[in-house]
């Protein structure tokens, strides 16, 4: 017998919300409480954030992105990834439409957690790439999970979503937990020094569309096939 996948998933609760103004406008912030993410070993939380933007319930098409955590980049200002920039363009770009998600996934570090990320920032450091770096520390490319972030969507009604990414495995992901994707948008913000090793590796190894930046390019976030 054939058991839907929405029918299997922990249970999810919503711990708060509140209105939360941002330079992009005002979100409802959501905090929710997922039962099958607790990774204590590596430190990562339950607790998942949407933050939401006008009425979203049973839209169809939302303007979605689900980004996970990074601390380094997001709190401390690290630049060797484009995590905080890619959170910003899509909240500004929900904002521009009024209406919108971003679902802030506590998975830091592609879901290694945060010490495993500084050791594989150490390997880097020696020239490996991100792949080799998490190899080497016997670690998957990318630990990630997105039960979370369909059980979100699901709770928030939302009939379909176009999704703001560069990563084709996480569409591949959400929709084999049962989201359905309307249309894909491209998620690329430019490259400094020290993104620049990050982003090719993304674009080589795991598959990322993204520009090369061998050729020069750059874009913002923008519609993409």
């Amino acid at each position: 017998m054939h058991v839907p996948t929405t029918a299997i998933r922990p249970q999810l609760d919503i711990r708060a919300q509140a209105p939360v103004p941002t330079k992009h406008g005002i979100f409802q912030m959501l905090v929710f409480h997922f039962g099958g993410t607790t990774s204590p070993d590596q430190g990562l939380s339950p607790d998942h954030v949407a933050l939401v933007m006008g009425d979203v319930r049973g839209r169809s098409d939302v303007t979605l992105r689900v980004h996970s955590e990074c601390l380094t980049s997001e709190v401390f200002g690290s630049l060797k990834c484009d995590c905080r920039e890619q959170l910003e363009a899509a909240q500004a770009e929900i904002g521009r439409r009024g209406l919108g998600v971003v679902l802030y996934l506590r998975q830091e570090g592609r879901g290694i957690g945060l010490a495993n990320k500084i050791r594989a920032y150490q390997l880097q450091a020696f020239g490996h790439d991100t792949v080799d770096a998490n190899r080497i520390l016997g670690l998957p490319d990318d630990a990630r999970g997105y039960e979370p972030a369909a059980a979100m969507i699901e709770h928030l009604g939302i009939e379909s979503i176009r999704l703001l990414t560069n990563n084709p495995d996480k569409i591949d992901a959400l929709r084999a937990l049962g989201v359905r994707i309307a249309s894909r948008s491209a998620a690329i913000v430019p490259a400094n020094p020290f993104s620049a090793p990050y982003l090719e590796a993304k674009r080589l190894r795991m598959g990322h569309v993204i520009p090369s930046l061998r050729d020069g390019e750059s874009a913002a976030v923008g519609d993409a096939e």
